[in-house]
């Protein structure tokens, strides 16, 4: 958002004041347009082309239909609702109302991911026989968002595979191209953060802790350590809502807030493992993992296996060996996102989601976007499944999850 020339903010909607305030400051927004409440946006006259909603997941599909309705393009945040019935309500209204949808699957916009797609559909690997894929959350990044943070509890957010792993359940159902998936199974369960593995002598906040020091959890560590040498982007920034973090302020914030609870003493209740197998149309199978019990922090690793040869991506680059020759190599992909504009997060896809949704709206061309509407709601679909599996411990048979273009299934769409 940078970008003035391609865009203008002339709007927010936010019930943090210090939240709506600094980007009313920083857009120069007027008054008339800024509002506690993103219902009384929607009552006015159209004023915007597009709106971007960033709400929390629970609180989708309210606002993605009133705005589709009000004729509005939508960038919205993932995942696109916490239900299948919402998500597909979302998809249906927007392609009722003749609006685009970009769902912020940012991966898709990842220049490396985009490379790994552009060989596949080249035949670089032949036909594509398996693809494993592994996503390390990382054990302070789970502990923060998962154990204390906002996607802790399913009743207040959504399971972790759709809060997290969504992502990655849309790439490999991306990379599966045209091929339906027929058949998933998924294990899980919630480890180690809980009452039960609570150290002994351990307090109930890391503040009032004695054996603060010996956790690799503390919150103290985590928060205050950084903020002391001068951090305060991401995680810092997320735990003082209402100002800037300092030291005094990210002092009260773990005294008195979530974040400052024992990770053994929390309400959390997801997933910390999973794993997903998939059985795709023409024996296409497919494995994935998520744990948070890593160094790495969401540096996804990727190997492809086809009839002609191996991909393999360790989050920044791809190799290709082939087996004809018997000889790698190393495919770098073009990433021209200028840092300059602070977007340079998921490799740079921060900014290839925005300027391609802005291309997308300014041009009236929905090719531009990366992550429409129908395929995202079947990768979306394809995750609940998976969530079924999970907790009803059986194979699902995935009949019910058509890839077939919505306008062809426009005929069964019904009215909300």
């Amino acid at each position: 958002m940078s970008r003035r020339d391609l865009l203008q903010v002339v709007g927010v909607a936010d019930p943090r004041k210090f939240a709506r305030t600094k980007l009313q400051q920083e857009h120069n927004i007027v008054d008339e347009n800024v509002s506690e409440d993103w219902h009384s946006m929607v009552e006015r006259e159209k004023f915007a082309d597009a709106v971007l909603i960033c709400t929390p997941d629970c609180l989708h599909k309210e606002p993605a239909v009133a705005f589709a309705q009000k004729g509005y393009h939508i960038l919205l945040e993932k995942p696109m609702a916490t239900t299948a019935n919402d998500c597909t309500a979302i998809v249906e209204t927007c392609t009722r109302s003749g609006v685009m949808l970009s769902v912020g699957h940012v991966l898709r916009y990842d220049p490396v991911i985009h490379k790994i797609k552009e060989l596949i559909d080249a035949g670089v690997i032949g036909d594509v026989m398996h693809i494993q894929h592994f996503e390390p959350v990382g054990f302070y990044h789970f502990a923060h968002s998962f154990v204390r943070g906002n996607w802790r509890n399913e009743a207040e957010s959504s399971f972790s595979l759709l809060a997290k792993s969504c992502h990655d359940i849309d790439l490999i159902h991306h990379w599966a191209g045209p091929r339906r998936c027929v058949k998933v199974s998924s294990f899980g369960s919630v480890s180690h953060f809980g009452k039960e593995n609570k150290p002994t002598g351990a307090g109930n906040r890391c503040l009032d802790c004695s054996i603060e020091g010996d956790c690799p959890y503390s919150a103290s560590r985590i928060y205050l350590n950084r903020v002391k040498q001068g951090h305060t982007g991401w995680p810092v920034s997320v735990i003082c809502p209402n100002s800037l973090p300092d030291i005094e302020s990210v002092t009260e914030a773990l005294r008195t807030g979530p974040y400052g609870r024992c990770v053994y003493e929390c309400d959390n209740d997801v997933c910390s493992n999973q794993v997903v197998n998939m059985e795709f149309e023409g024996g296409l199978t497919a494995a994935f993992s998520m744990v948070a019990f890593t160094e790495e922090i969401c540096r996804r690793k990727t190997t492809i296996y086809g009839s002609k040869g191996e991909l393999s991506c360790d989050g920044h680059e791809v190799q290709v060996f082939d087996f004809l020759s018997q000889r790698s190599t190393k495919h770098k992909p073009h990433n021209d996102a200028p840092k300059v504009f602070g977007m340079s997060g998921h490799g740079g896809a921060d900014y290839h989601l925005m300027r391609a949704f802005i291309s997308a709206v300014a041009n009236n061309n929905p090719s531009h976007i990366r992550s429409g509407p129908e395929e995202t709601l079947l990768s979306h679909l394809l995750v609940f499944e998976a969530e079924r599996s999970r907790l009803e411990s059986r194979v699902v048979h995935c009949g019910d999850i058509d890839k077939r273009p919505m306008s062809e299934k426009h005929a069964d769409i019904k009215t909300i």
